[in-house]
């Protein structure tokens, strides 16, 4: 009796290979005219069969592995919210971080799902277009969730009631802003350096972890459960991003430069944009687990700094005066925008405060070079004001770095001059620009053209193009209700609320 041979059984490869290889190259089209963005930003691939994906992922599981972390995690979000779980956080002023959190990353969110669906279609190798068409769904379901969360706490607290407005027209949204506009007007690669690897490699960590445990320490058990959710598609995106940079790297030498520049680029971009973080987890949060210094250390200082070394066998080169401005800014950031925001919140969607001696107490141990000798005295400053019913508030808006758009508040901690303020400034085409570092001048430098389109909100406001010229007017414009969604907590109807929650 003969036996046929048995077949060879695919490794997991192989397999994983064969279900997602389904491409093909045209025949009638030209190849230029159906990808049409390949070649514009000058990067050669050679092989699109060399693209790894390490999680070998198909459709069928994604689908199934995403629903059932949907079903329990928005098992939880209801929970939270039919017990009322608003009442469980440590204190009101907690939620104006939360504003922050969700009216600048939900809406970057959504552009982002837009990012890689492009991309997706924008890549040939259908390896690279289905890992990107899954990140592009996870982007969405965080945008969902997010949602969600948004409109929980909306019932209760204010400055949440038109996100999609106020992150188009507000001066501190027009930071993410223009971060997502500025990397979904750039070509598909570039696009996967600066989501796919700067922001979800090297700053994901930054964001996500220290401020869920925040969460965690200050009762926001439904954040936390996202904070989970999310990071676990972080993890794969984070090593999307990784492959991506290393499959264009070893693809042509010549690739190297333009990689190079795209990383340092987007580097200093996404830390100028979590920047608005510093202040959150140091000022914003009633228990703070974590300081931003100590966060800058880990996830920058050593995690990154250990991918750029990872990178060195490629020809990418450690940006050294980027990790040392950033390893001397640490101990003022948050203290220099925390200043920021309390004499501006006429103009803002949340509520700000003088930090009590508690917190003070807390920033002087944690950093224990510059707090008292620069900013313990600012504070107290203010205070005096403050009880004397003389809280300051200023009636115009600080000027914005055309690049980041973050104000500039920074200050010359490299040369030895903490009280005196950077500012950098080119002209082109006639007209004076200006930046809050020499990094930000740099990117502007490389493509003007694009940076002279940026929408600066005070600006607008003095060209006539937000609703007025008076604070009423251009608060109406924004949609804030002077009195209800800015200004100090104290005394604001969110503390109202607070109190009636404790006091029932």
């Amino acid at each position: 009796m003969s036996v046929e041979p048995r077949k060879k059984r695919l490794n997991k490869k192989d397999a994983y290979k064969y279900m997602t290889r389904l491409g093909w190259d045209p025949t009638y089209q030209k190849e230029e005219d159906v990808y049409p963005y390949l070649k514009m930003e000058g990067i050669k691939v050679h092989d699109w069969e060399a693209w790894e994906d390490p999680f070998r992922m198909t459709m069928d599981s994604y689908w199934k592995l995403q629903a059932e972390k949907d079903k329990k995690l928005y098992s939880i979000i209801d929970a939270f919210a039919q017990n009322n779980g608003q009442k469980n956080i440590t204190d009101a002023r907690y939620v104006n971080a939360l504003k922050i959190f969700l009216t600048a990353v939900t809406p970057l969110e959504h552009k982002v799902v837009s990012g890689f669906t492009n991309v997706a279609r924008a890549f040939k190798g259908e390896g690279a277009s289905i890992a990107c068409q899954m990140q592009a769904i996870d982007e969405l379901r965080h945008y969902q969730t997010q949602v969600h969360t948004i409109s929980h706490y909306n019932k209760y607290f204010d400055g949440f009631h038109d996100y999609r407005t106020i992150h188009d027209r507000l001066w501190y949204l027009s930071v993410p802003k223009s971060f997502g506009d500025d990397a979904s007007t750039a070509g598909p690669f570039e696009f996967m350096v600066s989501i796919g690897f700067a922001f979800e490699f090297v700053l994901t960590s930054l964001l996500f972890v220290p401020f869920m445990s925040g969460a965690a320490y200050n009762g926001d058990m439904a954040t936390v459960t996202f904070g989970f959710s999310a990071q676990s598609d972080e993890s794969r995106h984070m090593t999307l991003g990784l492959q991506a940079v290393k499959f264009i790297l070893e693809q042509d030498a010549d690739n190297v430069p333009i990689v190079q520049e795209w990383m340092e680029k987007w580097l200093w971009r996404g830390y100028r944009l979590l920047s608005i973080v510093s202040m959150m987890m140091d000022y914003m949060l009633p228990n703070s687990p974590t300081s931003w210094k100590e966060a800058v250390e880990l996830y920058i200082e050593q995690n990154g700094v250990a991918l750029f070394k990872d990178l060195e066998k490629y020809g990418i080169k450690m940006p050294e005066d980027m990790i040392k401005t950033i390893r001397a800014e640490k101990e003022h950031l948050s203290h220099q925008l925390w200043k920021t925001f309390y004499v501006h919140s006429t103009a803002e969607a949340i509520h700000t405060w003088l930090p009590d001696e508690n917190k003070m107490n807390w920033l002087s141990e944690k950093y224990p070079n510059t707090f008292d000798k620069y900013y313990r005295p600012v504070f107290d400053e203010y205070k005096k004001h403050a009880d004397k019913g003389e809280r300051y508030y200023s009636e115009t808006l600080p000027c914005l770095c055309q690049t980041c758009q973050v104000p500039l508040v920074f200050t010359d901690i490299e040369g030895g001059k903490p009280n005196v303020f950077t500012h950098y400034q080119n002209e082109y085409n006639g007209e004076r620009f200006h930046f809050c570092s020499p990094g930000c001048q740099d990117i502007f430098e490389k493509q003007p053209e694009k940076f002279v389109q940026a929408w600066l909100p005070p600006h607008q406001i003095f060209q006539g193009n937000c609703g007025g010229a008076t604070i009423p007017e251009v608060l109406k414009w924004y949609k804030i209700e002077h009195g209800v969604d800015n200004m100090d907590y104290v005394g604001s109807p969110d503390e109202v609320m607070w109190n009636k929650f404790k006091n029932n």
